[in-house]
């Protein structure tokens, strides 16, 4: 009897996880014992953190997109459809388009975060984001008309993805105003929900004396509750408010929707156990990346470590045997600290956040992993 392993989603954490199995379990799946299968609703792979250099006119939003297929082993069956609800207890998928109905015998959910803007009044019609290839080409239009003022980059709720994004943004920013001999007419202020500058302790305290050296004025607890297009004026839940010229949103985030319908998170998040990452509701279901509810950030590093903890762990099972593979929580990340300089962080789960002195070497180290991204896509790296 085959045993059908089904993957759900095909961003990093999803198409890494499907390469690493073809790999782990080749010889199962040429004998017929193993089919593994990835569903996605897009027959693209998008690598998002190249929209943050999209506003800047330093990459456009193609630079980040590939056919799934080109990305994926040759032994994973592709699925193009949509998954709207799971079935635990008869361990089955459907599916949006053509009712179509897949069963599994181990699955690991990879679906990602989703932009929610209209969770904030206004969020929509007044600001701008690059969390996105069409919003990021709205801001690089907004960013070439901008001629000061003041621009406010705003962080509108917690967990969302790449949660350095907006420290960078800030600082690339303050770069590219100096290029263009805008500082000096341009107030940058800077809003965070939580009562320092980053959710990482560490980050923040890296992350503020850069920012007043700058002259980058920081708003902590600063949780938006509504943004006025007209007015421009955003303000958040504690009364407080910042009028803008040009306001750069990372617009809230939320779950997918199956994940909540099939029972498996309330908040579209699925709990799992944060070393196997099992989930804790059901049997013979993992999930990872920004779909699993863990104590570290929605970052793709963390996603392509589970990946592999979580492929080694199912082809230990598939062989009969006791999976030892665990996840340490380790994630990494580059931080770009302007156009020409960059740090670079790391932590786990035991480990505090180490930041290094930023550099010209770590900026073009980042940009070369930029290029090579596409080989830890394909689960090479």
């Amino acid at each position: 009897m085959t045993n059908r392993i089904v993957v759900v989603g095909g961003g990093t954490g999803g198409t890494v996880v499907s390469n690493r199995l073809a790999e782990e379990l080749a010889s199962e799946i040429d004998d017929g014992d193993v089919e593994v299968s990835l569903v996605s609703d897009d027959t693209k792979h998008v690598y998002k953190p190249v929209f943050l250099y999209v506003p800047f006119g330093a990459a456009e939003p193609e630079d980040g997109v590939r056919d799934l297929r080109d990305l994926v082993d040759e032994r994973v069956n592709i699925v193009t459809n949509r998954v709207r609800r799971v079935d635990t207890d008869e361990k089955r998928l459907y599916c949006q388009d053509g009712d179509e109905v897949l069963d599994y015998d181990t699955l690991v959910l990879a679906t990602g975060a989703k932009l929610d803007p209209d969770a904030v009044p206004g969020f929509r019609e007044g600001a701008h984001h690059f969390y996105s290839a069409e919003g990021a080409e709205r801001l690089r239009d907004a960013l070439a008309e901008f001629d000061g003022g003041r621009l406010v980059l705003s962080v509108v709720g917690t967990p969302h993805m790449c949660p350095a994004a907006p420290l960078e943004f800030t600082f690339i920013v303050d770069d590219w105003l100096r290029s263009r001999g805008l500082r000096e007419d341009t107030d940058l202020v800077y809003t965070y929900p939580m009562a320092r500058s980053h959710g990482k302790p560490e980050v923040a305290e890296w992350a503020d004396p850069i920012l007043a050296e700058r002259g980058v004025r920081v708003e902590t607890d600063f949780v938006v509750d509504a943004v006025d297009p007209d007015e421009r004026v955003v303000s958040a839940k504690n009364g407080a408010e910042v009028g803008y010229d040009l306001l750069v949103g990372i617009p809230p985030h939320r779950g997918d929707e199956l994940i909540i319908d099939s029972g498996l998170g309330d908040a579209g998040w699925v709990d799992v156990d944060q070393r196997t990452l099992r989930a804790t509701a059901t049997e013979d279901v993992y999930a990872i990346g920004d779909t699993a509810a863990l104590p570290i950030p929605k970052a793709g590093s963390a996603a392509h470590f589970q990946a592999f903890t979580v492929a080694e762990r199912i082809a230990a099972e598939v062989r009969g045997r006791t999976p030892t593979k665990r996840y340490d929580g380790k994630t990494v990340c580059f931080v770009e600290t302007g156009l020409d300089e960059a740090s670079f962080v790391s932590f786990d789960y035991e480990t505090p956040a180490t930041m290094r002195q930023p550099s010209k070497p770590i900026h073009w180290a980042k940009h070369a992993y930029n290029e090579s991204y596409w080989l830890t896509a394909r689960g090479m790296l």
